[in-house]
């Protein structure tokens, strides 16, 4: 156990926005929730998987719908504590522990403002080492622990308390919820033991967050490549450097769907990029062949600072480089690959690893 304070949180933004892939909702908005509730009530006592207890009750907290509502319609604070009041209720035992159900954005940072706010601690790990747009797609689910119930939390006051058959019937029903509730929601969800924790998280994903966060702001302060730090760090390879030149987007269904053009420079000028995103980005190619597709991760870094951009703030103009990282090897299996590879978001392609893709292209 240790403790996670100010400047634990501003690494931890920086590479839960990398880790992120463009999506998981603006690490900006989390960190000055998580910042406020730690100069309220402290700093956050954050847990290895390992010292939790087997029949300990571990509740997952998110934000669920289009990044780009959160944006405008900022969270009140009240909400992941509403949804966990009602979940405690439904189930009648004290949960002990919250965590990140995803490595990115928004998402890293929520549990961190709630723990703070209610006194509990945080689990290192997560459920998918990334961000994915929807509910399934978690390490829990691929594990078989049940999504629900789940209480869906809304800044106005209202609550939704469901039992799914599944976890796919779930992303359906609290989708629709959400869309009523004005497009974000916080939920409490994936009510787990802690034997269930450890047999189906990914281990240490606010420790390696908070290692990205830290590796980026001291490269830049000894004066070296902060992105060739990263890729160093995350076993990522360098994938394309180009300038956005187009970006269609738009909030379709409770997610953000578009795809962003980038016109290469340097090592690949002449060439085109195109990264296509549902929340998150799913696919990077250029005319000619793919560059990485989910479940790997597809990143775009501001090319100067390293810092990455989210889908929704990626703008004409922005100078980027497009890295892929592979992915936690639970992803890469049958069934990882079935819930969350290119073919389920319908591209007509399988799932080549970027290590693979990488070789072919020679470097």
């Amino acid at each position: 156990m240790r403790l996670i304070g100010k400047e634990e949180i501003e690494d931890i933004a920086v590479g839960a926005a990398l880790l992120g892939t463009g999506g998981g909702g603006d690490p900006f908005v989390g960190k000055m929730m998580a910042l406020q509730a730690i100069e309220e009530h402290g700093p956050v006592k954050l847990l290895d998987v390992n010292e939790i207890d087997d029949d300990d009750l571990i509740v997952p907290c998110a934000m669920m719908g289009a990044p780009t509502v959160l944006v405008e319609k900022l969270p009140s604070g009240d909400e992941a504590l509403q949804a966990f009041t009602s979940l405690e209720k439904v189930l009648n035992k004290k949960i002990k522990a919250t965590m990140p159900i995803e490595a990115g954005g928004v998402n890293s940072l929520l549990p961190l403002a709630l723990a703070a706010t209610t006194g509990l601690p945080v689990v290192d790990a997560d459920g998918m080492g990334r961000a994915f747009p929807e509910l399934q797609m978690v390490t829990f689910y691929l594990n078989d622990v049940s999504t629900t119930p789940m209480v869906l939390a809304d800044e106005k006051g209202n609550s939704l308390v469901l039992n799914t058959i599944d976890g796919k019937w779930a992303e359906k029903i609290a989708r629709a919820a959400t869309m009523v509730m004005g497009g974000s929601a916080m939920n409490a969800i994936y009510p787990m033991n802690g034997k269930q924790v450890k047999q189906s998280c990914i281990y240490y994903s606010l420790t390696l967050e908070e290692n990205i966060g830290r590796t980026i702001r001291e490269a830049k302060n000894n004066k070296r490549n902060a992105i060739d730090a990263i890729l160093g760090l995350l076993g990522g390879f360098k994938l394309f450097t180009g300038k956005v030149t187009d970006i269609e987007r738009k909030t379709d269904g409770g997610f953000v769907r578009g795809m962003a053009k980038i016109e290469g420079l340097g090592s690949n000028k002449g060439e085109t990029c195109y990264l296509e995103f549902q929340n998150e980005n799913l696919i990077a190619k250029t005319d000619n062949e793919i560059l990485c597709t989910t479940p790997d991760l597809i990143c775009a870094l501001d090319t100067e600072t390293a810092l990455p951009f989210t889908t929704e703030g990626l703008r004409y103009g922005s100078r980027t480089t497009v890295i892929g990282i592979p992915a936690d090897e639970q992803w890469r299996t049958k069934r990882g690959i079935e819930v969350a590879g290119p073919r389920y978001f319908g591209y007509d392609t399988d799932f080549i690893p970027v290590e693979q893709l990488n070789g072919k292209r020679g470097k």
